[in-house]
């Protein structure tokens, strides 16, 4: 909610302003009401709301000498003038001193509504772009933009940080009061890190403020995917390496898809069996044992609760020992190293890419992955890419695909680098990069929006293929 101070010397200009409009219903709530300007101000400069209505003359202190004040402390901090027909023309020099609008006493109620979804709508623009700017100052690693834009409590002599990460079955809205640690003494700040996942940095003075599981018990009614936590740090610059941590632990749904709150807890430890197995089918020439060793993948990896760091692992050894021992007959195949982001957008869950390695197998173990005739694939294959033209603003999968066009999904790879030039996964996020820019250069809609609209549901996502292909962040493309 955005927090909003009326003004006004006369008591029934505030109640007329705090009965016009419906606060709830736009996203504000009333802060505070002063008809004393010096006490208006204490409250102001103290409390710091976003959004000030103030007469524009009043006995002591004027309303635009409130809003110069404010923006002499560096306050963000919003005014909207309140003047009778008389004062229009200080209403207008309010104006060119930066007030965000006016509007003339009385006030014609009948333009209430617009008014209010007006101011609305230029907070919900102010907190998007803060928003992207503080997402990228703290996945950069970079302590000095972090201290940017990250409000660190300066009272704290030592500061501890923590971050959950919070994957939603909706938008974000109607969750925060769960997300807001009352009754302990910590700063929470809330990232949006795309329409359905929320970034929560916790700063604490004492450590053990920050050793508490929140979530748990209450995921499903609330609308709550999965929870991620992160480790502990001391070091501002580690922020970055606990948002992955806390990611990481949340990605625990594409392995089980059940709703539960993770600690990041790394188990490489564990995974030697598995990559000694695969190392066995692939060099010990054991390719018809290559059934059991999946099947037996799945249950090792659910019995041990392992997560998206080992998955991450599995995938990128899979394909090392693959293309070095198979250069030629992997050829053109969609196999290379992946961080957990992009496995992720590559597969639908674990299941799928076990899938692709067990076809992958299977292709070196029979030498063709071909179930049609060659002119017949080349039309599926075209088809298939018509479809994907059509459609890559949605979730798409190349196994789905694969089943959809009767094209063994391996072979889809090749048909991919021979035909297109590049891979499936390349191809895609092309088209939607190509949208997104469009998007940026001719729309007004917020990044996160567009990032909806190119086929990303995960800004923090979008952000760093966007950065990948064009060089810099949605935000700095669109400044330029």
């Amino acid at each position: 909610m955005y927090k909003v101070m009326i003004v006004d010397d006369e008591s029934w200009a505030i109640r007329g302003i705090q009965n016009a409009f419906d606060w709830e219903k736009y996203g504000f709530e009333i802060a505070g009401q002063y008809t004393s300007a010096y006490k208006a101000w204490e409250a102001i400069r103290t409390q710091q709301p976003d959004l000030v209505f103030t007469d524009i003359r009043m006995p002591d202190i004027s309303g635009l000498e409130l809003m110069k004040r404010a923006k002499a402390q560096g306050l963000n901090i919003e005014f909207v003038i309140v003047s009778g027909y008389g004062e229009f023309e200080y209403a207008q020099e309010a104006i060119r001193h930066g007030a965000l609008d006016y509007f003339l006493k009385p006030l014609d109620v009948d333009m209430a509504d617009t008014f209010i979804a007006k101011l609305a709508a230029h907070f919900s623009r102010r907190s998007a772009t803060r928003n992207h700017l503080l997402l990228d100052a703290l996945t950069s690693g970079d302590e000095t933009e972090i201290r940017r834009f990250l409000p660190l409590p300066a009272s704290m002599a030592v500061c501890y940080y923590q971050v959950f990460a919070v994957y939603l079955r909706s938008d974000i809205k109607g969750i925060r009061k769960l997300l807001s640690p009352e009754g302990r003494n910590i700063t929470a700040v809330e990232v949006e890190a795309g329409s359905r996942k929320l970034l929560v940095v916790q700063m604490a003075e004492h450590l053990s403020s920050l050793e508490w599981t929140p979530y748990e018990g209450v995921l499903t009614e609330t609308g709550i995917q999965s929870v991620g936590i992160s480790s502990i740090s001391s070091q501002l610059q580690q922020v970055s390496k606990l948002i992955k941590e806390a990611d990481l632990s949340a990605s625990h749904i594409f392995l089980e898809q059940t709703s539960a709150a993770v600690h990041y807890e790394p188990k490489l430890h564990l995974m030697k069996p598995c990559i000694d197995g695969l190392y066995t089918i692939i060099h010990g020439n054991s390719l018809d044992d290559m059934d059991v060793y999946i099947t037996g993948l799945q249950k090792y990896f659910r019995n041990h609760l392992l997560g998206m760091g080992e998955v991450v692992y599995l995938w990128n050894q899979a394909v090392g020992m693959l293309i070095n021992t198979y250069a030629e007959e992997l050829r053109d195949m969609e196999l290379e190293f992946l961080n957990y982001s992009e496995i992720k957008e590559r597969f639908e869950d674990f299941a799928s890419l076990c899938s692709f390695l067990h076809d992958v197998l299977t292709v070196i173990r029979h030498g063709s992955s071909r179930s049609l005739q060659e002119g017949d694939i080349l039309s599926c294959f075209n088809r298939m890419v018509a479809y994907i033209d059509r459609n890559f603003e949605q979730k798409l999968y190349l196994k789905d695909l694969s089943v959809q066009f009767f094209i063994n999904q391996v072979y889809c790879c090749q048909l991919f680098k021979n035909n297109l030039g590049r891979t499936f996964s390349e191809y895609v996020a092309e088209l939607r990069i190509r949208k997104a820019r469009e998007l940026l250069k001719h729309t007004d809609l917020s990044i996160e929006q567009i990032a909806v609209k190119s086929g990303y549901v995960d800004y923090y996502y979008f952000n760093k293929v966007f950065k990948k292909h064009c060089g810099m962040t949605p935000t700095k493309f669109r400044k330029s």
